[in-house]
């Protein structure tokens, strides 16, 4: 690398950091990290524990904003001091450090300017996802597997658990529906990019005239809720079923009717969990799932009606279609909401979702301000 090049990187980085410091009130983040830890101190802090918690949790939050900032501007003052002796001298070893510091720097600038966009009340939670196939058959129980590959693939690149809580095969192929879990930091406010219907057009391997289809399935994206989000739930509303488990494939076949799916009769939401040994631990984790659809729902509503009342004229229901992957007669992935595109449609399927993750938090942002 020249050294003109490293000092034009390490200028653009100070830029970013700089303007980083402009938006971020530091003392203020601060004070409040300060007047939190006072209160955990307090006597009684615990007596409501699911206050505790939440404050808990918020204060950890502020911390590594505050944390990560001065870090990443400590690491940026350090490169401009091993540039400064780089240019005084010409060490091949110094300099091989140099670019190894300078591509971690620019890493986690690229984390830090995300992690701003993940200011979203539970952005920070894990991810409860749904697909549901779309009507087609097999065709469309196909494209749901493939989707399902695509989230899985994207959890493991990012060192994510995933943990599937309802999985039903598809008849011939595929799956007729999947429920799944990504445990991690920031997994919701990342995947709630995904949430809206998705569009497949290719030859269908299914078709013995090789002819080309067109399939639809929609995802579905909740927050994993705590204990703090309190969700009125009349258990005289719930219509609760026992069946046998089976995972994909038909492993993991139970002999006892473990799984449990809940039917919340006033809004006809289903939810079901097979991915425990038992039917109470099943049934504590359809409740958790019901809760968080249930809110979800709510929030909704509430979008709806503030659009309503600034006359936006824009669609907030999860059921518009979001994003196109053509794979015939041309290769192209495009999200409807960003612009975003790619011609490196495989790359896609194997879980290269970040750039799309990424156009649609900035879109987010803007919508949030607009110019």
């Amino acid at each position: 690398m020249e050294l003109s090049e490293a000092k034009n990187k390490i200028e653009n980085i100070q830029k970013a950091i700089d303007g980083f410091r402009g938006s971020l009130d530091l003392d203020a983040l601060n004070e409040e990290i300060h007047i939190n830890e006072h209160k955990m101190a307090e006597p009684g802090f615990w007596d409501d524990q699911n206050t505790a918690k939440k404050l808990i949790a918020e204060t950890n939050q502020m911390k590594q904003k505050y944390d990560r900032f001065h870090n990443l501007a400590a690491a940026a003052e350090d490169l401009t001091v091993n540039l400064a002796l780089l240019e005084e001298e010409n060490d091949p070893d110094l300099m091989a450090e140099f670019e190894t510091n300078l591509a971690q720097v620019e890493k986690h600038l690229a984390d830090y300017r995300l992690s701003l966009l993940l200011s979203g009340k539970y952005d920070h939670n894990n991810a409860i996802v749904e697909i549901h196939p779309g009507a087609g058959g097999t065709e469309s129980q196909d494209w749901g597997a493939m989707l399902f590959r695509m989230y899985t693939r994207w959890a493991e690149q990012h060192h994510f658990k995933l943990e599937v809580l309802n999985y039903q095969a598809g008849d011939v192929a595929g799956i007729d529906t999947v429920t799944f879990m990504v445990i991690g930091e920031n997994a919701y406010g990342l995947l709630q990019s995904e949430k809206g219907v998705h569009r497949l057009v290719r030859i269908s391997p299914f078709d013995s005239a090789g002819r080309r289809h067109t399939s639809f399935a929609s995802v579905d994206v909740m927050p994993e809720l705590d204990d703090s989000v309190t969700v009125d739930i009349n258990p005289a509303d719930l219509r609760i079923d026992y069946f046998r488990a089976s995972g994909a494939g038909g492993q993991h076949v139970n002999k006892t009717s473990s799984a449990v799916r809940i039917t919340h009769e006033p809004t006809g939401i289903v939810v079901s969990s097979q991915a425990q040994r038992s039917q109470l631990q099943n049934r504590e984790t359809a409740m958790n799932m019901l809760k968080s659809k249930l809110y979800e729902r709510e929030e909704e509503k509430k979008a709806e009606q503030k659009a309503k009342i600034e006359g936006e004229q824009k669609d907030i229901g999860w059921g518009s279609q979001i994003r196109s992957y053509v794979f015939h007669p041309y290769t192209m992935v495009k999200d409807h909401r960003t612009n975003y595109e790619t011609g490196n449609g495989q790359a896609v399927m194997d879980g290269d979702l970040d750039p799309f993750i990424n156009a649609f938090l900035q879109w987010k942002l803007s919508q949030k301000n607009p110019d």
